[in-house]
């Protein structure tokens, strides 16, 4: 009998329309695998569903909130069924920018001066947040919701009138926003799928804004993999994506973004469920090492597990 699997896919994130693209996209590699695959979008169907289907394990693109912060990982483990990625505290803590940041910090990785502005503050005395923003860091400033992904509400800020807007923009998507030093640097990320980092991916975005844009639609942004780096810094930077998955215990597989500013790393964001669309890099990376994208869907699927979060059974 085939394994039936659920590819958690759409949800009610604004990373939306790309979780459905990844998610058609590892339905359609999983059915030529042989395998019983049932799409299932949380926004249209409810999860108890999953145990009436039958489903023996979930194959989560879910992007963003609802999918990838530890709630579907945590209704995954309620109903017992196997599951890929990081469970329901890796993932949580992953989807906070600004925690993440710290966890890192704490144990000693690199990372970009930040400072995390919340909803509250903004509202009560908004004059006094940015004096506190601006004393902490220099101009540029780079801004982002706390919990968003694929760049959606992000962008840099030269002066402060531009921080003004970019603050406000990001909060009509989050209750925090994160704003950081603007380090001008070569952006990379590093994939890993198991124990085993993939290839580490250089990425050119013109002007180099690589945002929702130049990341889903645009043909403008070069990829070079593997990075044109020296051997031994492209070593280190596979010893310290795997430092960093293990700090916030992420498992399964996802991605690590970074800054190489010429001398040394800077730790960006993990992702939890990375992308898996034509334009993913995820895909890249294993392609590069042969292994095409039907293979890297299956041995995705063979880290599914239940990660022990919720210990209580049920009838």
């Amino acid at each position: 009998m085939r394994e039936r699997i659920a590819v958690l896919m759409g949800g009610t994130s604004a990373e939306r329309t790309i979780s459905l693209r990844s998610g058609n996209a590892v339905c359609a590699a999983l059915t030529r695998a042989g395998y019983d695959v049932v799409p299932f979008d949380p926004k249209l169907r409810d999860w108890p569903e999953l145990t009436q289907e039958g489903i023996t394990k979930a194959f989560i693109v879910l992007h963003g909130r609802g999918g990838e912060d530890g709630t579907a990982q945590a209704i995954l483990e309620w109903l017992r069924i196997p599951y890929t990625g990081s469970g329901v505290l890796a993932s949580a803590l992953a989807m906070d920018k600004w925690r993440t940041k710290l966890v890192w910090q704490a144990v000693g990785l690199p990372v970009i001066p930040g400072i995390r502005v919340t909803r509250d503050a903004w509202q009560r005395d908004a004059d006094a947040v940015l004096d506190t923003v601006r004393q902490a860091i220099p101009a540029p400033w780079f801004v982002k919701p706390v919990h968003e992904g694929s760049s959606v509400g992000a962008g840099a800020a030269e002066n402060r009138d531009a921080l003004v807007a970019r603050i406000e923009a990001a909060l009509t998507y989050d209750d925090d926003v994160l704003v950081e030093q603007q380090v001008r640097g070569r952006e990379l990320t590093v994939a890993f799928l198991g124990d085993a980092v993939l290839p580490v991916i250089e990425i050119e975005a013109p002007g180099g804004n690589y945002d929702f844009h130049h990341k889903y639609e645009s043909n403008e942004t070069r990829y070079h993999c593997p990075a044109p780096l020296p051997e031994p810094t492209l070593r280190a930077l596979e010893a310290l994506v795997l430092q960093a998955r293990d700090a916030l215990g992420c498992e399964g597989w996802g991605r690590v973004d970074l800054l190489w500013d010429g001398s040394e790393a800077k730790l960006l964001e993990m992702n939890t469920a990375p992308g898996m669309t034509d334009h993913s890099l995820v895909p890249m990376a294993a392609r590069a090492v042969g292994v095409d994208f039907d293979l890297l869907c299956e041995r995705i699927l063979e880290t599914a597990r239940l990660k022990g979060g919720i210990s209580c059974t049920h009838g």
